[in-house]
């Protein structure tokens, strides 16, 4: 039995979807812990390309993919993707935890209405209802997958629920009428359109431990998006790290037996925060051109900068991590120079630790090792010998730097450009 934990070590978008595809080929079960609608992974295989959001990844390959009681599910978008992943032949095999926690239409209105209110101070949220229903269960004012399928419940609940949304919406000047009938209506068909589904899935991952399964944990962010470890609080509302995943599926840390990092070979963006390394040359933009940074799921372009040690360093002492997956190394390509920041300078100081004040990390200045560049990665590298001795120079120092052994490389967005180290 191995119990697997995939997770970003930078902002997301670090290509946990294709990891998590590849390592699934052994799994009976991917699990999905935190984050909702707000991620994007994307699968190719062949010449299908998947773009999923809330499903776990490894259903492509036809595993039980879990929906843990971590993630806040916004179930018309669940939906959308079962009948799309059905529509194209894939066998869904799908588990939701009775106690996720459930986006409702106020939670998205209010999510854009709290962006709107901060100006130019905004989170840069993807105004998907993620913070406003994260919040709504830490105050134990949430609905939860198991009320959907009790429409007295739901109705109870929403009893409560509806008369303080609607004057929160008052405060913030917007004229929309909450109508606890329509909602309730809609969200009972959600209820029996998923009921089939929805479980309890900490009993059934305990007894798949305990049987021997193999099981993969991915979250849906980057570490620097915890909502205590990252760039506080340009981050979102859930924990991206190690720890989250034991919370988020009910899942002990004692039956983790590998934390896998995924380190995109440079660092990207979406949203607003502060980026270190961030480049406004022409090599950021071809950064973002070659590496199709556009957001998955909000079309945004992404911010593009060298790839930044501190914060993977960061990222594998909070979590523990034990291997690392490089991806988008192929995207440096036709680069004369590609540079690694190994430290800050804050205050005519160099530090080599990510600060907590924001206003701290705003002035910190990259300090950057220079790599020669490599011009192109052959599509039939099947060993890390067949890497440039370049990008194999480039890949030894982050290995050296992290004292984290390297287990694959990406070169490409399919399935077979994956490199065993």
């Amino acid at each position: 039995m191995t119990v697997n934990l995939v997770i970003g070590t930078q902002w997301g978008d670090e290509g946990k979807g294709k990891v998590v595809d590849y390592f699934s080929k052994d799994a009976d079960y991917v699990v999905r812990y935190q984050g909702g609608s707000n991620a994007g992974h994307t699968i190719k295989v062949g010449e299908e390309v998947y773009k999923l959001h809330l499903i776990p990844s490894g259903v492509i390959q036809g595993k039980t993919g879990v929906i843990g009681n971590g993630v806040v599910l916004d179930p018309e978008m669940l939906i959308k993707e079962i009948d799309e992943l059905k529509k194209r032949g894939i066998k869904l095999k799908l588990l939701i935890g009775d106690r996720t926690n459930i986006i409702m239409p106020y939670h998205k209105i209010l999510d854009g209405a709290e962006e709107k209110y901060l100006g130019d101070k905004k989170i840069g949220t993807t105004k998907r209802g993620i913070g406003p229903c994260y919040s709504d269960k830490v105050a134990r004012k949430g609905i939860r997958a198991i009320d959907l399928i009790d429409t007295n419940t739901l109705s109870k609940k929403l009893d409560d629920i509806i008369p303080i949304k609607q004057r929160i919406l008052d405060v913030y000047n917007i004229d929309k009428k909450l109508n606890k009938k329509e909602i309730l209506d809609t969200y009972s068909k959600y209820g029996e359109k998923i009921k089939k589904y929805i479980t309890t899935t900490h009993i059934e991952l305990n007894k798949a431990v305990k049987n021997n399964k193999n099981i993969i944990l991915e979250g849906a962010q980057g570490t620097m998006l915890d909502v205590d470890y990252g760039t506080y609080p340009f981050t979102t509302s859930s924990h991206t790290i190690a720890g989250g995943s034991s919370i988020g599926t009910g899942i002990g840390p004692k039956h983790i037996d590998d934390i896998i990092g995924i380190v995109k070979a440079y660092t990207t963006r979406v949203g607003e925060g502060p980026l270190p390394t961030e480049l406004f040359d022409k090599n950021g933009k071809y950064l973002q051109q070659k590496g199709h940074e556009f957001g998955t799921t909000t079309s945004r372009p992404r911010r593009c900068g060298w790839l930044d040690l501190v914060v993977v360093n960061h990222s594998c002492m909070i979590s523990g991590i034990t291997k690392l997956a490089i991806t988008k190394l192929d995207v440096l390509d036709g680069l004369s120079t590609v540079k690694i920041c190994t430290h800050y300078s804050l205050d005519g100081k160099k530090i080599d630790f990510f600060p907590a004040d924001i206003e701290d990390v705003k002035q910190c200045k990259p300090v950057y090792k220079e790599f020669k560049g490599w011009r192109k990665i052959k599509e039939s590298s099947s060993g890390f010998s067949d890497l440039p001795e370049e990008a194999q120079k480039y890949l030894k120092f982050i290995e050296k730097k992290l004292e984290v052994p390297i287990a694959i490389v990406s070169i490409g967005p399919g399935r077979k450009e994956t490199i065993e180290v």
